[in-house]
C-alpha cells in the first residue's frame, strides 16, 4: 500500500517500521534515496535491515542489501535476535545480498580518480535478478574511508543516488557521523547530495542514554519536525514513539467508579470518573500503596479486571502488605480479576517500559490500572524523557477509556509547593495529596482532594488513620493551617471562626 502526501502529489512508500511512517507522513518518498546518518551504536544497520524485512513481511516487496562493512553472514547472525529469518527470505527469493565488504588480505591503494561504474553494474544486476523494489546500502563510511578526496566522495554519492532512482527502487544509504551534534556525516557532503536525510542519535544525557530519530529533510514533501524517541525491542526491532501523534480526542465518561474507600468516594462526590487519570502524591510511608490496594480491591469487588505495574516493591511484598490490610491479591489472581507486573526501573529504558506496558494493557484488557510509583521511573530518566513517558502512557490509558491510578513520592517529608519535580500534575484529572501533620509532638496523617476535573469535591484537609482494615478518613483539621506547604501551625478556635466568617462574606 502506498500513500499520497496531502500537500503534494509525491508518492510515499510505507516503511512499516512502527511509528516512522507517522512522523514521515506516509513513509519514504518513492524511488528516492534516503541518507540514514548516526554515530556508532545508533542502530543504522538495524534500521537498514528492518526496512527490507518489513517490506518482505508486510508487502511482499523484494529487497537487496548491499554491505560495505560486515559480511552477509555476520548481518544474518546479528539480526536473528529480532526474529528476522533472513536465510529463509533468501531461500524464498525475496532477499539478496551483494557483498562489497573489504577483504582483509587485499591492500587498497588510492591512485587517481575512482569510478563506481563496476559496483553500480553489480547493484543493477542484483536488482533485476531478484526484482527488488527496496535497497539498503550499509554503509558509505566504510566504503569511502579509503579515499581522501571529498570531491570524489560527493561525485560518487550523487552518482549512486541518481543511478538508484533510474532503477525505480526506494533506497536507504547509511552513513557514519563523528559526534551526535556535529557534521551530519563523516565527509560533510553526504547530506547535500541525498534527497532525504534522517538522523539517528544515541545521546548521553545526565549519564543516561536516550535514542532519538529526526527527519532532517525530505526533498519535495512534508514531514513532522523535531526529535522523536525510539527504542529497540528484541524480537521486534526499532519502535518509534511519536509523541506528537497523541491527539486530544479522548471520550469523557460521566460514569463513576469507586476508589475502594467509601469516605474517599464521598470526598470525590461519588467516586472517580471511569476514564480519569488519578495522581496520589505524598511522602514515603504516607499510605500511597495502601490507596492502590483500596483502588484495586474496589474494582475486583465489582468484577472488574485490574492491573498493577509495581516499580518499587516485589510481588511478595505487595501480596504481604495487601493481606495485612485484608485484601487477598492471590485469590483475585485465581479469579482472573488481577494481574501484577513487578520490575525494577533500572532494568530498561523508559521507552522500553512504555512499550511493554502498552502491550500488557492491550493483551490483558483491564478496567483499571495502577502504577506504583512514577517516582521510581523518574529517577532513571531525564526530565524530558519522563514527561514524554507520562504523556504517552496517560494518553494511551484514556483512549482505552479505563481509569489510571498513579502514585508519586514528594521530595520532602512534610510536603511542599510542588506535586512532582517535573510538574506532571497538569496532565492528570484528579490529584489527591497525602501529608504528615505534626501536632502536640505527634505525627498524624492528612488527605485532601486538590483537583478533580469536571466535578465538585470536598476541599477540606481531613485526618486519616491506617489499621488492619486499611484507610479510615475522619474529620477535617479545623485548627491547623500550613499543612500543604509543610509548615503546619495551630490557630485558636477564635481565629478559625474569624477565617470562616471572612470566606463566608466572600
Amino acid at each position: 500500500m502506498n500513500f499520497i502526501n496531502n500537500d503534494t502529489d509525491l508518492e510515499k512508500q510505507p516503511t512499516h517500521i512502527p511509528g516512522f511512517d507517522w512522523i514521515a507522513r506516509g513513509g519514504f518518498p518513492k524511488y528516492r534515496s534516503t541518507l540514514i546518518s548516526g554515530t556508532a551504536g545508533s542502530s543504522k544497520t538495524v534500521f537498514a535491515t528492518q526496512f527490507l524485512v518489513e517490506g518482505v513481511r508486510k508487502n511482499k516487496e523484494k529487497g537487496l542489501f548491499v554491505t560495505f562493512e560486515e559480511s552477509p553472514e555476520e548481518i544474518k547472525k546479528n539480526m536473528i535476535s529480532f526474529g528476522w529469518d533472513i536465510k529463509q527470505y533468501e531461500a524464498d527469493g525475496m532477499w539478496v545480498f551483494l557483498d562489497a565488504s573489504p577483504q582483509p588480505e587485499i591492500e587498497v591503494v588510492e591512485a587517481g580518480a575512482y569510478d563506481m561504474g563496476g559496483l553500480l553494474t553489480r547493484i543493477e544486476y542484483a536488482i533485476k535478478k531478484v526484482g527488488a523494489s527496496r535497497v539498503s546500502l550499509d554503509s558509505l563510511g566504510a566504503f569511502f574511508s579509503q579515499f581522501s578526496d571529498r570531491t570524489t566522495v560527493r561525485r560518487e554519492i550523487f552518482r549512486i543516488t541518481h543511478a538508484l532512482r533510474k532503477m525505480n527502487v526506494t533506497s536507504i544509504i547509511t552513513a557514519e557521523r563523528i559526534d551526535e551534534h556535529g557534521m551530519i556525516a563523516r565527509f560533510g557532503v553526504e547530506e547535500f547530495v541525498a534527497d532525504n536525510v534522517v538522523v539517528l542519535r544515541n545521546s548521553l544525557e545526565d549519564e543516561r542514554r536516550r535514542r532519538t530519530i529526526e527527519i532532517l529533510k525530505f526533498r519535495g514533501t512534508d514531514h513532522y519536525k523535531g526529535e522523536f524517541p525510539f527504542t529497540i525491542i528484541p524480537g521486534e526491532g526499532i519502535i518509534i514513539i511519536p509523541l506528537s501523534a497523541i491527539e486530544l480526542k479522548q471520550k469523557s465518561s460521566v460514569v463513576r467508579i469507586t476508589s475502594g474507600c467509601p469516605e474517599l468516594d464521598n470526598m470525590c462526590a461519588g467516586g472517580f470518573y471511569r476514564d480519569s487519570i488519578i495522581l496520589v502524591s505524598g511522602a514515603t510511608g504516607n499510605g500511597k500503596t495502601l490507596m492502590v490496594t483500596h483502588f484495586i480491591a474496589g474494582g475486583a469487588n465489582n468484577s472488574e479486571k485490574c492491573l498493577i505495574f509495581a516499580f518499587e516493591e516485589s510481588r511478595e511484598q505487595l501480596f504481604r502488605n495487601a493481606i495485612g490490610w485484608g485484601v487477598d491479591y492471590e485469590q483475585m489472581e485465581k479469579e482472573g480479576k488481577l494481574m501484577v507486573v513487578c520490575e525494577y526501573p533500572e532494568t530498561a529504558s523508559l521507552e522500553d517500559h512504555l512499550i511493554k506496558m502498552k502491550k500488557t494493557i492491550e493483551s490483558y484488557k483491564p478496567n483499571r490500572i495502577a502504577v506504583d510509583s512514577l517516582s521510581a521511573l523518574e529517577r532513571v530518566s531525564t526530565i524530558r524523557s519522563f514527561r514524554e513517558f507520562v504523556i504517552s502512557i496517560t494518553s494511551f490509558i484514556k483512549h482505552q477509556e479505563i481509569a489510571g491510578f498513579f502514585t508519586s513520592t514528594t521530595p520532602t517529608l512534610l510536603g511542599g509547593t510542588s506535586i512532582t519535580e517535573t510538574h506532571i500534575s497538569t496532565i492528570t484529572d484528579t490529584i489527591i495529596l497525602l501529608r504528615y501533620v505534626e501536632l502536640y509532638g505527634e505525627t498524624r496523617r492528612g488527605i485532601t482532594v486538590l483537583k478533580m476535573r469536571g466535578s465538585t469535591h470536598d476541599k477540606e484537609i481531613r485526618e486519616f488513620q491506617i489499621d488492619g482494615n486499611g484507610m479510615h478518613i475522619g474529620k477535617p483539621f479545623r485548627n491547623v493551617v500550613g499543612i500543604l506547604s509543610g509548615n503546619p501551625v495551630q490557630i485558636s478556635p477564635t481565629e478559625v471562626y474569624r477565617t470562616d466568617e471572612l470566606f463566608k462574606d466572600r
